[in-house]
């Protein structure tokens, strides 16, 4: 068995280091298990001649081992916020491969990567705006009237910049939808009562849209297929629960006005 130097056993922990935040960002930002597992399976490969590398991948933590000449080294990441960002997603995915075909030093990397986290390409302004624009659009797809569009636009975009600030506060997803949905009722209520809306339930109907776990059932379909099973039950799980939290919402205010 060869020993290594402290230099060397520091390079490795750094490649590692890197590979698993590449990988938590990933996650962090909706990828898939295969996806992530992929990624940083690769960028561990791409130095040291590295012989063994063995990552697990669930939605709620990156499990990584390698072999450096005969030592195993190993590390664990938590993972408890998720959200979607593809463009993140898309930036990861160009750095692993830059960092793979080329001489890019382990610290560059780990800048690039710190570097990706903090991208932010829209305000909260324009995600509310946008997502509004979606929402009432859903709207007339259920055969709202022109004014149930407008009062969905209006509820959406209140409430998706209401939940981009309490995100902030890293309160759980369930708590989160929860909330989200309390305020749509109430909003469209209201609304429907100042004769801007006709239909109550065509005006909830479009304005929940941006709670929906779309992403999540997606990618728990995709992961089951693929033979990951746990990460496949946990996400639908999720999907689950974040469905009922939207029920609940509008249910008990339904029932109270």
């Amino acid at each position: 068995m060869t020993y290594l130097k402290d230099n060397e056993r520091e390079e490795v922990k750094k490649l590692l280091v890197l590979a698993t935040l590449a990988g938590r960002l990933m996650l962090k930002s909706g990828a898939e298990t295969y996806r992530v597992e992929d990624t940083v399976t690769r960028i561990c490969q791409s130095r040291k001649e590295i012989q063994y590398v063995d990552a697990f991948v669930i939605p709620t933590g990156i499990f990584i081992s390698l072999e450096y000449k005969g030592e195993l080294i190993s590390y664990i990441k938590r993972v408890k916020t998720i959200s979607i960002n593809l463009n993140k997603i898309a930036l990861v995915n160009e750095f692993s491969r830059n960092f793979v075909n080329s001489q890019m030093s382990i610290d560059d990397g780990i800048k690039e990567i710190k570097r990706i986290s903090k991208i932010n390409i829209y305000s909260n302004v324009t995600k509310a705006l946008f997502g509004a624009i979606a929402s009432s659009f859903f709207c007339l797809l259920f055969q709202g009237t022109k004014l149930d569009f407008i009062s969905s636009f209006i509820v959406s975009f209140i409430v998706s910049f209401l939940i981009n600030h309490i995100s902030r506060l890293k309160v759980s997803f369930f708590i989160d939808k929860f909330i989200g949905s309390v305020f749509i009722s109430i909003l469209s209520y209201f609304l429907i009562k100042l004769g801007i809306g006709e239909n109550l339930d065509k005006v909830i109907i479009g304005a929940i849209m941006p709670l929906v776990p779309g992403v999540a059932i997606t990618n728990a379909i995709r992961d089951t297929m693929s033979g990951d099973f746990m990460s496949g039950l946990s996400r639908g799980m999720e999907a689950v629960f974040s469905a009922l939290a939207i029920a609940f919402g509008v249910g008990i205010v339904l029932i109270f006005s």
